[in-house]
């Protein structure tokens, strides 16, 4: 990878983590953490964060050993072999991707369809913008790969001084609500619902992931790699906490519940209006579709490079039109998920993806220690934070929204029974 021109500077690097995590996450999800954790809501935010920066160890020291824009791909390649076992957890970081572009696909037709109804029904809205803004980002996808990247690179700074402005106001207006108290001890659930609270809103931070896909082109990168990696997670991290203590601290939780889906944009009344109520909606839009965008982009490669590495059929390594085939297979499975499950199934099963994906990759950087110069406690501790995670969500889960256990288990054993039946086939034909 020596002979890839070196483009990325550190301030673009940090800008892929920050436009990665605050895509479309932190829209989608607000009120369904609210939902889960209460008023501990803030904390919940601060316990996935924590598993996040954690994790980011782990991305950096093995970005810095085998950098490759395979990224997650080429990590777990490099620990486990290329077998069933490591195709299988690759095909898991491929259908996540889906599940994220159908959560962000959600949080924009939750928002158009309330900004800007087009029927009486705002169900009937919401599935018809959905649907819209994935067919049109495919297309944007397939007709210029540059405009992908300017519109992702727009939306970063145009979404950030919006949330920055919207927390600056925000905490003079914490000084005057009169539900401040909702914040209060009392009125947090109980650990366990902090835990799996966080855990179901985990996916608003793995965005991240994305800086190890750049990390060939990053300037100087045994500096930047892990600078990119810890301002943008750290970051975020405060961001997320901040708007979390922001709108539980002036919104009533009958109203959050009542706006689940869009509760970012009713945060914004008691501070700014109505005005505030759409420029935090029209941000949603400018933000979910330039993540929409990127993961579209994003998921394709992924697609292509597992065909490429023989853990998915050649075929998706051909090209229609002037993208892989892959790019229209993701799209057209994100339509399907976007427009069957609820948000918080789509969440749970998004989270569980990557909180066993980053369980694996910090299980890798554990086992590779001596060759990545790592400390083995970090990412052993990541690992088992990351384990007890997704058990705690599935357990959670399990008992009020089976449907979201019943999807976890379906990708895993898509993703794995795809690599399984694949390889038996390949031995076969061979």
């Amino acid at each position: 990878m020596t002979h890839l021109k070196k483009s990325i500077s550190l301030s673009n690097a940090i800008a892929i983590g920050i436009g990665g995590m605050v895509g479309g996450g932190i829209f989608a999800v607000l009120g369904l953490a609210v939902s889960l954790a209460k008023g501990g809501t803030p904390v919940a935010f601060l316990i996935a964060g924590i598993i996040a920066i954690l994790t980011s160890y782990s991305y950096v020291k093995l970005s810095q050993k085998y950098p490759n824009n395979g990224g997650t791909v080429h990590y777990i390649n490099q620990c486990f072999g290329k077998n069933i076992f490591s195709g299988g957890t690759n095909n898991l970081l491929w259908i996540s991707y889906i599940i994220m572009l159908s959560l962000y696909a959600t949080a924009f037709g939750s928002y158009g369809g309330k900004l800007f109804p087009l029927t009486k029904d705002y169900l009937i809205d919401k599935h018809i913008y959905l649907s819209a803004i994935v067919i049109f980002s495919t297309l944007l996808n397939y007709i210029s790969a540059r405009a992908v990247n300017i519109a992702e690179s727009l939306a970063v700074y145009i979404k950030l001084i919006i949330l920055t402005g919207f927390i600056i106001i925000g905490i003079y207006a914490l000084f005057q609500s009169d539900v401040t108290q909702q914040l209060e001890l009392e009125n947090w659930q109980s650990p366990v619902l902090l835990l799996s609270g966080g855990m179901v809103i985990f996916v608003a931070y793995e965005g991240f992931e994305l800086i190890a896909n750049a990390v060939p082109q990053i300037e100087n990168p045994q500096k930047n790699i892990a600078k990119a990696f810890y301002i943008s997670t750290i970051s975020v991290v405060i961001l997320y906490v901040l708007i979390a203590l922001i709108t539980v601290g002036t919104v009533s939780f009958d109203k959050i519940s009542k706006a689940e889906e869009y509760v970012l944009a009713v945060a914004a009344e008691p501070i700014l209006g109505k005005i505030g109520f759409t420029i935090i909606g029209i941000t949603a839009l400018i933000s979910t579709f330039s993540a929409i965008n990127a993961t579209i982009y994003g998921g394709s490669r992924v697609n292509y490079k597992l065909a490429k590495d023989d853990e998915l059929p050649h075929e998706f390594t051909k090209f229609f039109w002037n993208q892989p085939v892959g790019l229209l297979a993701t799209s057209l499975l994100t339509l399907v998920i976007a427009n069957t499950l609820n948000l918080e199934s789509i969440s749970t099963a998004g989270s569980a993806g990557f909180l066993l994906i980053f369980a694996l990759v910090n299980y890798a950087n554990y086992k590779l220690a001596d060759k990545t110069s790592s400390n083995k406690i970090i990412p052993l501790i990541a690992a088992i934070l990351c384990s007890i995670a997704f058990i705690t969500l599935l357990i959670q889960q399990y008992q009020s929204n089976i449907i979201g256990v019943y999807a976890v288990f379906s990708i895993l054993i898509l993703a794995y029974g795809i690599e399984y039946f694949y390889k038996k086939w390949e031995i076969k034909s061979n």
